[in-house]
């Protein structure tokens, strides 16, 4: 099934009360008949409410056309939506904003949950996303953890899941546990790697730098 998700503008500004940051990405979607929807996709940080926010639009100028909005929220270690009233987002495809109850009635629904779970499981902000949805744990030597050396090497174990972020040194018995969404806000070109599947690993000289995948870890 040929679906193409574009990866658009990102932005992201301090809060109000400068505490955390709100980021916005969005994108485009292409369906296998050519079907067109927009997206956009945000999450607010230094909140006490960990949830994402999510709005999908289709049919922009014809009948039918329509956007909804929805919460992202952790649910059983994954992720789920549910409808909401207030709009997010604006999103060039989308039409008239609907509600949760017009949402619900609308017969192209399934259509837009489709392009919601294709979006977050192909735009790298999208993994950022609900690496801190989830609150996902992550081990740090203790030189990343205090910022003194880039993260070169970046692990998905394979037993446990944890994941593990190194420097320059070795690791060590000395490593501290952190949040990855944490990590990826000091060094946002982490999200290349978000979608590492267990049991692999990747590296790169420097920071910026492209990412090379393998099985395991370095020997």
């Amino acid at each position: 099934m040929n679906v193409q998700v574009i990866q658009g503008r990102f932005a992201e500004v301090p809060t109000a009360d400068a505490r955390g940051m709100d980021r916005r990405a969005f994108g485009e979607f292409i369906g296998p008949q050519g079907e067109l929807a927009s997206y956009a996709i945000g999450w607010t940080t230094g909140t006490d409410q960990h949830v994402g926010r999510i709005s999908v639009g289709i049919g922009a100028g014809n009948p039918g056309g329509a956007t909804i909005h929805a919460v992202i929220f952790e649910n059983e270690g994954t992720y789920a939506f549910s409808l909401i009233d207030e709009p997010f987002e604006q999103v060039p495809e989308g039409g008239p904003h609907l509600t949760a109850q017009q949402a619900r009635a609308h017969e192209d629904l399934p259509f837009m949950w489709w392009v919601a779970d294709n979006a977050l499981a192909t735009d790298r902000r999208a993994w950022w996303l609900l690496h801190w949805l989830l609150q996902t744990n992550c081990i740090q030597t203790a030189e990343v953890f205090d910022m003194r050396e880039p993260i070169l090497l970046v692990g998905h174990d394979e037993d446990d899941g944890i994941w593990q972020l190194i420097g320059t040194s070795n690791a060590g018995p000395d490593g501290k546990l952190g949040h990855l969404s944490h990590a990826i806000d000091e060094d946002p070109t982490l999200i290349d790697v978000l979608d590492l599947p267990p049991g692999q690993s990747a590296v790169r000289s420097a920071v910026g730098g492209p990412w090379t995948r393998q099985l395991g870890y370095p020997d």
